[in-house]
């Protein structure tokens, strides 16, 4: 297997940044062809590293450092009151891991919520191809966390399981659940998860202060951000 030291890493050229209009961004990758096996992959995810696909990547912007990598010391988390309104609004909820697929039923539930909630981004229109790339391709580690109530979809986690904790790499929702909060009850679930696997940290990939959508991430204290090489605790 290829160790940390050995692994050759690619930049890609400046492109429009996604997150911050009028910014150019860069991203370096993990060779793809590299043999990372759980213990590598788990080093990248420590030092600021996220998966899309089959891709291991993390910005590598030469003037902007915005994007900051961030996770949940779950075990010492304690849900707040709005935290706890949401647990209670979906007690009915029953959640099965699964192995990742494309399934008709999985992305019916992905394209109304692509088509709803991110119309104005570059993953719409969804497709197939697009779901099986960015979703099902990639780890053996990685689970599709189905979320159901009287046998109908709810949503979907998709976490990779790491040495230290689990990565959540993307969760799609049925758009018109807005009472039952899903994407907060996702993440609620994720750290639930974690502490029953008996691992450390929720890593929620990154945090850009300017962006509204990613504001939602400091709704979760304690939290780490990974600056400076170092990661470092906020409580509050």
């Amino acid at each position: 297997m290829t160790s940390l030291s050995e692994l050759r890493f690619f930049t890609t050229p400046a492109h429009d940044c996604s997150y911050l209009e009028g910014k150019q961004a860069i991203t370096l990758f993990a060779d793809p062809l590299a043999r990372i096996d759980k213990d590598l992959y788990s080093s990248l995810s420590a030092v600021g590293f996220r998966r899309s696909g089959t891709h291991i990547y993390r910005p590598y912007c030469q003037t902007c450092t915005a994007c900051i990598p961030v996770r949940l010391p779950a075990n010492d988390f304690a849900p707040r009151r709005r935290h706890k309104r949401v647990l209670r609004a979906n007690t009915d909820i029953t959640v099965t891991p699964h192995r990742p697929a494309l399934t008709e039923e999985y992305f019916s539930l992905y394209d109304r919520y692509i088509s709803e909630r991110h119309d104005d981004g570059d993953m719409y229109p969804a497709s197939r191809d697009q779901f099986q790339s960015f979703l099902v391709d990639g780890r053996p580690e990685a689970r599709f966390y189905e979320f159901r109530a009287s046998g109908k979809l709810l949503a979907v986690a998709v976490a990779d399981e790491l040495n230290d904790g689990l990565s959540a790499i993307y969760t799609f929702f049925d758009p018109e659940e807005d009472a039952r909060s899903l994407g907060v009850f996702a993440i609620l679930w994720l750290i639930e998860q974690t502490n029953r696997m008996e691992l450390n940290y929720l890593y929620l990939g990154y945090w850009i202060k300017q962006c509204q959508k990613m504001s939602y991430k400091m709704d979760y204290k304690p939290i780490e951000l990974y600056v400076n090489n170092s990661w470092i605790r906020l409580d509050s």
